[in-house]
């Protein structure tokens, strides 16, 4: 028996239960609205939509989902409405886009981690997760991403390999 494993795995679970210690740096997200899939990104400039109300109002259903669903993560004072956006619309959007997590998918992020020991940085792209700690290191998996992968159950994009005829 793998007890190293087995503590990993309890400890992922607490570390789910207190998303407070993670904080997205960067993330993508491919996000299917009502009429369109759309990208979504956060980095060091802030939030970014492809859809159209975004670029109209710089606020949109679809961060305002993300900003509801992930605020203990995100460490940052959601957008403001602003003039002539449809904002009852969009807050109901929004609600009810919360509530059907399977819109969305994570392609790609980059967090920070507060440990019970130390800070650790770790990150997920198309399938391929990545940590800075010793435990990754050895096992390719750690408490970190495992805790991240519950939080974000159902909503991590994932490459499939292509089948050979």
């Amino acid at each position: 028996m793998d007890y190293g494993m087995i503590g990993k795995i309890e400890k992922a679970r607490r570390y789910a239960e207190e998303p407070k210690r993670i904080t997205f740096k960067s993330l993508k997200v491919e996000f299917r609205g009502d009429n369109n899939t759309y990208t979504i990104t956060l980095d060091d400039t802030g939030w970014n939509c492809t859809c159209p109300g975004f670029h109209s109002h710089h606020i949109c259903p679809h961060i305002m989902t993300l900003e509801k669903l992930f605020q203990p993560m995100l460490k940052r004072s959601a957008l403001p409405y602003a003039p002539g956006q449809n904002v009852v619309s969009d807050v109901e959007k929004a609600k009810r886009y919360s509530d059907e997590k399977d819109r969305i998918r994570f392609t790609e992020f980059e967090v920070t981690f507060h440990g019970e020991n130390s800070e650790h940085q770790f990150g997920y792209e198309m399938g391929n997760w990545h940590c800075d700690c010793d435990f990754y290191h050895s096992r390719n998996v750690c408490s970190h991403t495992m805790a991240l992968e519950r939080i974000l159950s159902g909503m991590l994009a994932v490459v499939t390999e292509p089948t050979v005829n």
